[in-house]
């Protein structure tokens, strides 16, 4: 594979749109209360972008163009293809393990609380029973406690009382991520397919096996490239399947769309170029204008479709994927042009 043990930043960059964008999104779930259910998505949506179909489609689109900044335009088409593969391969390692467990936390969080809700319609007998035991404890407790109180070191119990509901709490919560937590993702198909990619593309014996019309196994390569075509569509069927029930109802508001537009198109992309910019000042990401174009654009992405089949799987804001998909999508012609226009100006 093309530059993959020069090209280290890459991966680091990824990282960084999904850091950026998760931190973005958690502010703008509380700042416009997103129902808790919710979270999981609106913070997926602001971290995850399309880092590999865009890509392929607009790389090779901008090299062919004329007056390109970047050079010969077969060489151009080349090395982007190689660029825009390994941000496919990084970004769904990092979709299919952050993202897919993110989603999976605040789901399996809404499901369980409502699962034990509807489980008993004897909730208000059993919640005023539970609250009367629980006085009575508290008063026997308190007057415990009490007694206890007189007779300790005032100091040392408060510290060791301060000590020990700390680490419990730390604990606690180490204890709920960790159940949350589906590590078996780390060995998605996606995943595993990566991996393969990845081995492939740097074992030059491998390489020469199955890359090129005049490989003997190319039947693989083709094999699997009219596989991967699909997907594309297929992503796009899963979306528009539950868009009509989106858009007759909807659990996210206007102002939830509108912050997830702002956070990719606006606070993201301005991210990326202080990102880019402290990168090739300290001189990680080298002199190609090329990829540095290809680090800048992986910031200025709408929300991964991937999210739509993830939200799928655990049945939990399909339709309102679907809504902020559409304007998202929408939007990204726009976006995605200017700042494409942007970024091939500060790098000409």
């Amino acid at each position: 594979m093309f530059g993959f043990m020069c090209r280290w930043f890459m991966p680091v960059n990824i990282l960084l749109t999904f850091i950026i964008g998760s931190a973005l999104g958690w502010v703008l779930v509380k700042i416009t209360t997103t129902p808790i259910q919710l979270h999981g998505l609106v913070i997926s949506c602001c971290a995850a972008g399309n880092l590999g179909n865009l890509l392929l489609i607009i790389i090779p689109a901008v090299c062919v163009e004329k007056n390109s900044p970047f050079g010969d335009s077969i060489t151009c088409s080349t090395n982007g293809k190689a660029y825009a593969s390994l941000s496919m391969a990084i970004g769904a390692v990092y979709i299919w393990t952050y993202i897919y467990n993110i989603i999976r936390a605040y789901g399996v969080q809404h499901n369980t609380s409502t699962a034990n809700i509807e489980d008993s319609g004897e909730v208000p007998e059993l919640l005023s029973n539970s609250c009367t035991k629980l006085l009575s404890s508290q008063d026997s407790l308190q007057s415990d406690m009490d007694h206890e109180a007189q007779l300790a070191v005032p100091l040392i119990g408060y510290e060791t009382t301060h000590e020990g509901h700390f680490v419990r709490k730390i604990k606690q919560h180490i204890k709920i991520w960790t159940e949350r937590i589906n590590l078996k993702m780390l060995f998605a198909p996606s995943t595993i397919a990566t991996i393969v990619g990845i081995i492939i593309g740097v074992t030059s014996l491998l390489r020469k096996l199955m890359i090129g019309n005049e490989a003997p196994l190319h039947v693989i390569d083709s094999s699997a490239s009219m596989l991967g075509e699909a997907a594309i569509p297929a992503m796009t069927l899963i979306v528009g399947a539950n868009l009509l029930r989106g858009l007759k109802k909807s659990a996210v508001g206007m102002r939830v769309v509108i912050g997830i537009q702002v956070v990719r198109y606006v606070a993201m992309p301005l991210s990326g170029i202080c990102v880019v910019k402290t990168a090739r000042h300290l001189g990680l990401v080298g002199s190609d204008s090329l990829y540095q174009f290809v680090l800048l654009l992986q910031y200025a992405l709408p929300s991964a479709m991937t999210i739509g089949t993830i939200t799928q799987l655990f049945e939990v804001g399909e339709s309102e994927c679907s809504v902020i998909m559409l304007w998202n999508y929408a939007l990204a012609s726009v976006a995605l042009t200017l700042w494409t226009t942007y970024y091939m100006w500060i790098l000409s």
